[in-house]
């Protein structure tokens, strides 16, 4: 795991298991030229983009709040490696759960004051999901680094906006307890601009591992499925519906993509067993 010192700006190694305290950032991605890579960074290459001044005012703030390290995905990733990169997606979930904090950056809300801030296209991106989810707490920053709330003090608008319950957001229920078809129902209408990151960007909020396989296309969300199946004990994940323009045609018994989910928010929890979210054990087979 890679992190920046905030004050000296260095980007250092950590072991996965025992990194420093640190602070996560959360954001949408600018055009790609404008953010500053991995290898970008540690050349000190691009500084006069929007992506090394973002990484500025990410030290800045964070330094403010008596952090020592941050991370970023654009700089603390290295990319051209196939494995970091698995490793990273893979690993992700987990990075924003241990952070101390997370900053959210709404880049497109330019007043911390109003309520612009409910239609940020934050709240539509598929990677987002498990950034506001896994954080203990999350506070949100405007275009100009103003302080908007945090992810507890709005839970009741943030509720509106994602169909995630209050009490999740409050961290007085674990996500976990919720149902397979719930969760992916929060999913549903959030984009990505790579197919198979719809899939991958749920692998942390079921706790699996899987290999990344970018040109799959929708047979990622199909695979995670079925990683799903193998996992827990939650026939709810069979209560998708298909699109209204194919519901007279027989469908596959699993979904295209979390959209078909949508409807799965409002679900009663007592049509659904009560052990459906037990995690499935493999016992040693006898000797």
């Amino acid at each position: 795991m890679w992190l920046i010192n905030v004050a000296s700006g260095v980007l250092t190694e950590f072991d996965n298991e025992d990194p420093p305290l640190y602070a996560i950032f959360s954001h949408r991605w600018g055009p790609k030229e404008q953010e500053q890579t991995f290898k970008e960074y540690r050349k000190g290459l691009k500084h006069d983009t929007t992506g090394h001044e973002k990484i500025l005012k990410l030290r800045e703030t964070a330094l403010a709040d008596g952090q020592e390290w941050v991370w970023i995905d654009t700089a603390c990733i290295d990319k051209r490696s196939s494995a970091e990169l698995s490793e990273a997606i893979n690993s992700m979930f987990t990075w924003y759960r241990n952070a101390a904090k997370c900053y959210a950056l709404l880049s497109d809300v330019h007043d911390a004051h109003d309520d612009a801030w409910k239609s940020s296209e934050w709240w539509s991106r598929g990677w987002t999901l498990q950034e506001l989810l896994a954080p203990a707490e999350v506070t949100f920053l405007d275009a100009h680094w103003d302080h908007i709330g945090t992810k507890t003090y709005h839970a009741r608008a943030i509720r509106e906006i994602t169909g995630i319950p209050e009490s999740v957001l409050w961290g007085r229920v674990s996500y976990m307890h919720w149902t397979v078809a719930q969760k992916l129902s929060w999913a549903a209408g959030r984009k990505t601009k790579r197919i198979e990151d719809r899939a991958y960007s749920l692998l942390g909020l079921f706790n699996i591992n899987m290999p990344l396989l970018y040109g799959e296309g929708h047979k990622a969300f199909k695979r995670l499925q079925i990683e799903i199946l193998q996992k827990f004990s939650d026939e709810s994940i069979l209560a998708w519906q298909p699109p209204s323009r194919l519901v007279n045609i027989p469908h596959e018994v699993l979904a295209y993509s979390p959209d078909e989910f949508a409807g799965c928010s409002d679900m009663e929890p007592n049509l659904l067993r009560a052990a459906s979210q037990t995690e499935l054990r493999i016992e040693d087979p006898p000797s």
